[in-house]
């Protein structure tokens, strides 16, 4: 059986998620995994409910929804409860303080940060999507992928105009959980058996 892992990434319109998953997702095959991707996004360019989704597997990607989520980035107040009911009791959630009042309930791994405050202080507050990347890496202990597989994916999917300040908005958001250690890669990837 396949050992498949699920993660969303959700806020509102304009915050870059659809970008970052699509990072991600690089950076996941970069590692001989396969990725499922969906989005869903409210038809206003601004402020609406955005998400994406990935579903991960060494094997095949038998259905390509989410249904029980391992991984949830959280961005704004307006996407704090839709993911609620798919979130397993030990997955790991990454909030933006700055923007999500009221995390959702339950015994999870929580880590909260000021994610737009501390793009704004980076130059950028478009950036606050990649310091959450990072964090969500850091809060993985590395087993969503390598620090290095994120980096190139960031490199060859991200504006090129914005590569750079990309590149230390992960660096940044990663040590905030794990104080400048960068992990390899471990060979368990959690999540159920499906």
């Amino acid at each position: 059986m396949a050992k498949e892992f699920e993660i969303r990434l959700s806020g509102s319109g304009g915050q870059g998620l659809i970008l970052s998953a699509r990072i991600l997702a690089a950076a996941l095959v970069a590692e001989g995994l396969n990725v499922a991707q969906s989005q869903s996004y409210e038809p206003t360019s601004r402020g609406g409910m955005s998400r994406s989704d990935l579903v991960v597997s060494d094997g095949v990607v038998d259905y390509p929804l989410v249904t029980a989520l391992d991984y949830v980035v959280i961005m704004d107040q307006v996407a704090a409860r839709a993911s609620t009911d798919l979130i397993k009791p030990d997955a790991v959630v990454v909030v933006d303080s700055t923007r999500v009042e009221e995390s959702p309930p339950g015994k999870f791994n929580h880590f909260s940060f000021p994610l737009t405050e501390m793009a704004r202080k980076l130059g950028n507050i478009r950036i606050a999507n990649m310091i959450a990347m990072g964090v969500l890496l850091g809060a993985s202990a590395g087993r969503l992928c390598s620090f290095s597989s994120l980096e190139r994916a960031v490199s060859e999917k991200a504006p090129e105009r914005f590569c750079r300040l990309n590149l230390r908005a992960i660096s940044e958001g990663y040590h905030l959980v794990n104080g400048g250690k960068i992990p390899q890669r471990e060979t368990a990837i959690p999540g159920s058996n499906r």
